[in-house]
């Protein structure tokens, strides 16, 4: 069969995906069986994979699938328990304390402590931790979740202290004969940190507005006038808040390495900026807020909305000063997780323990696939977020009545809701990346090559388009990198643009695998299952895919840009790029002014 028709085919699981979660609106614990179910028969009759692969792959996506499960629960059993323990009333009114415009709390929130936990854990936990707890402020679930889902782009490419580039990157060049003879003399190490490097500078060139953008989303789909406008007039402190981050992130890839942008330009970030807020630095005087809960649309609520809504209201004035929590004492499980975090990631010593074999669960060699399949449940996030949550029992003396058995009860049901959907999803993904048989690559590479095929030498301006659908398959920038790494840099190889021109390639690929975190199912399904939003993930991937439009458009001319001798028109094209997505932003919103004006009229 023709690489032409091999790419189709390969592309139906994705098309799938889009035409019956996007497109049609099935709630995704409908169309990933669906998914799944044509990815298996793709493999099987036209792949010609082995079944014990397929199998195999599955069982390995099932296990990947628990994990994620675990995160979920970890991260609303947290929320949950300081729910419970009255502690979220007082993180609520510091915030309010801080400004009461939700604009800035996104941004304080989403942002730059999601930007911080994605440096220290990665693998879509910022979005289930900063999704509820922005519900619990009072956010309607499906915007919490569209914000938390559109910060999965700049901080995710050094997320997990530097996952994505010291294992995917590195696995996916290192020791490969064609880096090697490219390169030349240059050690592998210090071409790994020359990537990482370009990665910074073009995620700061591009991330820099997602502060802006996150807020014109928000209120364009969920403010009282539904217009960008709203957003965009914070403009000043959105971009304050981008560049708070982006300049630091950069300075520690160059200075430091991989390990810390996210982590350390996330918290340089907050100590600038939170102070900034409350001293009311570039904020408007007329702040933003939504409309009552009551006239809010049926699709944004979740069931977290109306628990916490209800444990709110229905506690009496007399109760809450009873159980007033300090503001300190209120934040510390998230300290204790941040810590716990930076701590099994950052420091060896602890870090190595919790992965040690012998407390590694290994299957190996599923049904003689060559597949394996591992847990290594100390070191899971979720373990952290348990380990908070009993913390938090204690610290809030929680003992005094049933709340702390009712917050596990509660994130038990919220996360068996998230259950069917994710119990296909990532077995469609792991069949899919694991395709390849005698007779053709895997479908993401078979995909991949059709697209190279028809770019040749304008390949860099797609590069980062691979990277997100690799993104949006395996719901991993690291596994994005994994796969298609090596082809990235020998497709720029191919058109003769040298080393140098390869890393450029190569950081573009992981420039595009984090913005593809904004729509990958896996992410949005989970962070949708911690404020109980479940079955709109089809519309929110249809609105992340506005940002993350921007993001691989933005990425592909900056890298062509990049890549040119001295000036060239791809730069115009790059600023053109910003300038028509801040445009098409106004233009929605002086259309939709009108349109209130005439109905006034």
């Amino acid at each position: 069969m023709s690489l032409g028709g091999l790419s189709l085919l390969a592309v139906a699981p994705i098309a799938t995906v889009f035409i019956f979660l996007v497109a049609l609106r099935w709630p995704a614990k409908k169309a990933m069986p669906l998914a799944y179910g044509v990815t298996v028969l793709i493999a099987l009759f036209v792949w010609d994979t082995a079944a014990n692969k397929v199998w195999a792959a599955s069982i390995h996506g099932f296990v990947t699938a628990i994990h994620l499960l675990c995160i979920v629960f970890g991260a609303i059993l947290v929320l949950n328990t300081l729910q419970e323990s009255g502690a979220i009333r007082t993180i609520r009114q510091g915030f309010i304390n801080i400004t009461p415009d939700r604009r800035i709390q996104a941004i304080l929130i989403a942002w730059l402590f999601g930007a911080f936990i994605e440096g220290a854990a990665g693998f879509g936990t910022p979005a289930a931790i900063a999704a509820p707890l922005l519900v619990a402020l009072g956010f309607p679930a499906m915007a919490a979740v569209l914000v938390a889902l559109i910060i999965q782009s700049t901080p995710v490419s050094f997320g997990a202290v530097g996952t994505p580039i010291l294992v995917g990157v590195q696995s996916g060049l290192s020791g490969q004969d064609i880096v090697t003879q490219t390169i030349g003399n240059v050690d592998f190490s210090a071409y790994l940190l020359q990537i990482a490097t370009k990665v910074a500078m073009m995620h700061g060139l591009i991330g820099f507005l997602i502060p802006l953008i996150m807020v014109g989303m928000l209120t364009r789909f969920f403010g009282k006038a539904r217009s960008f406008r709203e957003g965009l007039k914070v403009w000043k402190f959105a971009l304050f808040a981008g560049l708070a981050f982006t300049l630091p992130y950069y300075l520690i890839a160059f200075l430091l390495g991989p390990e810390f942008p996210s982590l350390l330009g996330a918290l340089i970030g907050l100590v600038i900026v939170v102070p900034a807020a409350k001293a009311g630095l570039f904020i408007p005087q007329e702040h933003f807020d939504f409309e009552e809960q009551s006239k809010w649309e049926e699709s944004w609520v979740g069931s977290l909305n109306q628990n916490t809504n209800r444990t709110y209201n229905q506690v009496s004035l007399e109760e809450r000063k009873k159980s007033q929590i300090g503001l300190v004492r209120a934040w510390l499980p998230y300290l204790i997780v941040a810590v716990l975090l930076v701590l099994t990631r950052a420091v060896e010593p602890i870090k190595t323990l919790l992965t040690h074999e012998n407390v590694t669960l290994i299957i190996r060699d599923i049904f003689g696939s060559g597949i394996n399949t591992s847990s290594q449940p100390l070191y899971l996030p979720a373990s952290i977020f348990i380990v908070a949550s009993i913390f938090t029992y204690f610290i809030h003396g929680m003992w005094k009545n049933g709340g702390y058995r009712r917050a596990w009860s509660d994130s038990f049901k919220t996360t068996v809701s998230a259950a069917a959907a994710l119990i296909f999803a990532v077995p469609m993904v792991q069949v899919f990346i694991h395709s390849a048989s005698e007779q053709y690559a895997s479908m993401p590479l078979v995909l991949a090559q059709g697209v190279s095929s028809i770019a040749g030498n304008l390949w860099p301006l797609f590069a980062p388009i691979i990277g997100a659908l690799g993104a949006f398959i395996a719901g991993s920038n690291t596994i994005s990198n994994m796969m298609f790494s090596l082809f990235q840099f020998g497709t720029a190889e191919s058109i003769g643009i040298g080393a140098s021109g390869a890393a450029m390639v190569v950081a573009l690929q992981a420039i595009g695998g984090a913005a593809g975190n904004m729509i990958c199912v896996h992410n949005v399904v989970a962070a949708s299952a911690t404020v109980g939003l479940v079955g709109r993930e089809g519309d929110l991937i249809r609105k992340a895919l506005i940002p993350m439009t921007y993001y691989v458009l933005a990425g592909g001319t900056l890298g062509m840009a990049l890549l040119s001798t001295g000036f060239s028109l791809w730069y115009v094209a790059w600023l053109a790029i910003v300038g028509l997505f801040l445009a098409y932003m106004w233009m929605n919103s002086e259309k939709k002014l009108r349109q209130d004006q005439r109905l006034s009229a």
